[in-house]
């Protein structure tokens, strides 16, 4: 296991941020996937953000026929909620989620003020960490996604209030609705309150769940309090 921060792509949107984001993209894509994303979202000019857009490292994919591409973590079965998906994989690229939350601590941001995001698989990493970490984040977003490795349960987070926004497309084939909602009554039969939105798309983002995220964000009692 490497014990090296991934490369990634840094954006701030205003001068000495003490508020970061940490975006992860799904398979096959790289950092720059979601870079446009940061205007659209539309946060408040007084409210400035590290925006980090880790790349994942290059890896065969078993349901690709081995081909290489970035990837979080091996997928090798459609049945994305089997168990033994690649448990070491996540477990690699949940540690290394973890040496970027302490280098923007030593930097100056407190974990408190940190939210974890990512899309796809970048989300099931974002959620996985979140949950099994028991981090004190400012809040952890999830988007056509859902939980790797969901038969363990082994949830170790005991803040119940932390924020975790939830969306996905109702005509996803990539990720089944199925394993989402599966996601949702996973967190909700163990204690969180998680937000949950549905649009009508694929496996993709719309301007209507960017928004309601934009709004769900600036709700948070970390962010909200620093743009007042």
């Amino acid at each position: 296991m490497s014990t090296e921060l991934p490369d990634m792509i840094e954006l701030e949107t205003g001068p000495e941020p003490q508020h970061c984001v940490i975006w992860l993209h799904g398979l096959g894509a790289d950092g720059n996937d979601f870079v446009p994303l940061v205007p659209e979202l539309k946060l408040p000019a007084q409210l400035p953000l590290r925006f980090l857009f880790p790349h994942a490292p290059v890896r065969p994919i078993t349901v690709n026929g081995g081909m290489a591409m970035r990837g979080w973590y091996d997928i090798v079965s459609l049945e994305l909620d089997r168990a033994g998906q690649d448990p070491q994989g996540v477990r690699d690229s949940v540690a290394a989620v973890l040496r970027i939350i302490e280098r923007e601590n030593a930097r100056g941001i407190a974990t408190e003020n940190i939210l974890l995001a990512g899309f796809s698989q970048g989300g099931a990493i974002a959620l996985t960490a979140a949950m099994t970490e028991d981090l004190p984040l400012a809040g952890v977003v999830g988007l056509s996604t859902y939980i790797p490795l969901s038969d363990s349960r082994d949830f170790t987070q005991s803040r119940h209030e932390l924020p975790i926004f939830l969306a996905h497309g109702t005509q996803d084939d990539i990720v089944l609705p199925a394993y989402a909602t599966a996601t949702r009554e996973l967190l909700l039969s163990a204690g969180f309150k998680p937000s949950w939105q549905t649009y009508p798309m694929g496996h993709a983002l719309c301007a209507e769940e960017i928004a309601a995220l934009s709004a769900w964000m600036q709700s948070l009692a970390a962010f909200s309090a620093a743009s007042d």
